[in-house]
């Protein structure tokens, strides 16, 4: 709305300019410029985004017989808090219904109807039906879907499709002009536009993607749709937008098209995306991290849990290790590290340069290929307490330390002070403070009299099957 009114400022100020200037003599007008160079100026930008809008279809699926409630609902649009990532209801979560419809969007990848849209319209899905600018409709079927990267892939049988034009997303930069064509709302073909505002933004709970921000208007409904650059070529796939609201409010993200449709190749061949995997969970260093840990600069990969069977537990990695290079290639953003992992031949031995307790260190790791994920399930809080960082603390019964996968912990009771301020609340598990494992109450009162005032400790959160390192002062 801003840019908006600047324009319509800026107009009127035009107007006033040429009502002043109609009044007063002035040069005779210009030659009108020659027939050769009128034909030969370059299309409007909406002439070339008009042109390509048989390739964008409408998609509406259906889940039939389930009672959907919040933790149930695959989040299509809401704002993402501490540890969420996804960003808003498409209905409200108390809606009790049998049958749920919901409106998206897609592109067509090739001519014989192989759509592509985005991972999160496709879950949970029992049928799918496709609509094309014509008017026709398809019913689909499922290929694939990538939950990590939001890529989905849909087949319709159809040929001689209008195929999208599929630009080089590693193009574009802050300023260029992009515009979506989706159907917000069920509104069909409808058109935004605006700029990239930022490249390569990583968003957490979905780390491995490098998404493209940008300020054009995407509502409900315009979940994978296409994003154009100003030659009418597809650089991206709309993918999630910023909301308190669950409505636009100038921050989207789409998955750029070099990525989604590396992801769809895999999907179209096997129906899945194989990975290799360290066996390790990661989180982005920060100034704050680094000092808590000793480290000179916020760059690395901080290493959050191992797993027990995994390649970096056999290679020796460890909780609190920061990951500064991989395979002789500095690492400056966690998502950087997961993405050469997982683009790594599985089975090929790799070099890891690390930081541990003061010193640097180099082990060699061997990726496996990622498993299927698992699912954790929830406990709830134990019953003894202790205090400490302003946290009411309980202790895990031996069973809820199964529950949550092993890793024991505190569950926090009551948050307030320090831990409040930075995001710590009830129903939280405190797994551990900087690299020391957490069990008991008094584990954690004698890591933090090892603490001084005023210095930061690292406490290891798991919210929602995450994990993540908060740091907190230690308050005099």
């Amino acid at each position: 709305m801003r840019v908006l009114n600047r324009r319509v400022a800026a107009l009127g100020m035009v107007a006033g300019l040429v009502a002043g200037c109609a009044s007063a003599p002035g040069p005779p007008p210009l030659p009108s410029p020659p027939a050769a160079q009128v034909t030969t100026a370059a299309p409007a930008f909406s002439s070339l985004v008009a042109s390509r809008r048989a390739s964008v279809v409408d998609i509406v699926t259906l889940r039939i017989g389930r009672d959907e409630r919040a933790e149930g609902i695959e989040l299509e649009f809401a704002p993402e808090t501490d540890f969420a990532d996804r960003l808003a209801w498409p209905l409200p979560a108390e809606v009790r219904i049998s049958q749920i419809r919901d409106l998206a969007s897609g592109l067509i990848l090739t001519r014989d109807g192989v759509i592509l849209t985005s991972a999160h319209v496709l879950a949970g899905i029992d049928e799918v039906q496709v609509r094309l600018d014509d008017g026709r409709r398809f019913p689909a079927r499922v290929i694939g879907f990538d939950r990590r990267t939001d890529v989905g892939l849909l087949k319709i049988d159809a040929g001689g499709l209008a195929a999208a034009v599929i630009g080089d997303s590693s193009q574009l930069a802050p300023g260029d002009w992009v515009a979506a064509i989706g159907a917000p709302f069920g509104f069909h073909g409808s058109v935004t536009a605006g700029v990239v505002s930022a490249v390569d933004r990583y968003i957490g709970g979905a780390g491995e993607v490098p998404f493209i921000q940008t300020d054009v208007a995407i509502n409900p409904g315009s979940s994978g749709s296409p994003l154009f650059n100003s030659r009418g070529e597809v650089v991206a796939i709309n993918s999630m937008i910023y909301s308190g609201n669950g409505g636009y409010m100038g921050l989207s993200f789409a998955v750029p098209i070099n990525l989604a449709t590396r992801i769809a190749a895999q999907l179209k061949e096997s129906g899945r995306v194989r990975r290799a995997r360290l066996g390790a969970d990661f989180q982005q260093m920060t100034p704050e991290l680094a000092q808590s840990f000793g480290f000179g600069e916020p760059r690395g990969a901080l290493v959050v849990r191992v797993d027990a069977q995994g390649p970096a537990r056999a290679a020796g990695l460890a909780r609190g290790d920061i990951v500064t290079a991989f395979d002789g290639v500095p690492i400056a953003h966690f998502s950087e590290l997961l993405q050469r992992v997982a683009s790594a031949p599985a089975g090929r031995r790799s070099q890891v340069e690390l930081w541990r307790h003061g010193s640097r260190r180099t082990v060699w790791v061997t990726p496996s290929e990622e498993p299927a994920p698992r699912t954790v399930p929830k406990s709830e809080a134990g019953s003894e307490r202790g205090d400490g960082l302003g946290l009411s603390l309980g202790e895990l019964s031996p069973l809820q330390k199964l529950q949550f996968g092993g890793d024991g912990g505190l569950m926090v009771r009551e948050a307030a002070g320090a831990a409040r301020s930075e995001g710590i609340r009830a129903g939280d598990i405190i797994v551990a403070a900087n690299d020391a494992r957490l069990d008991r109450v008094e584990d954690f009162r004698r890591k933090l009299a090892e603490t001084p005032p005023g210095r930061r400790v690292a406490l290891l959160v798991l919210r929602d099957r995450r994990l993540a390192y908060v740091p907190v002062v230690n308050a005099p």
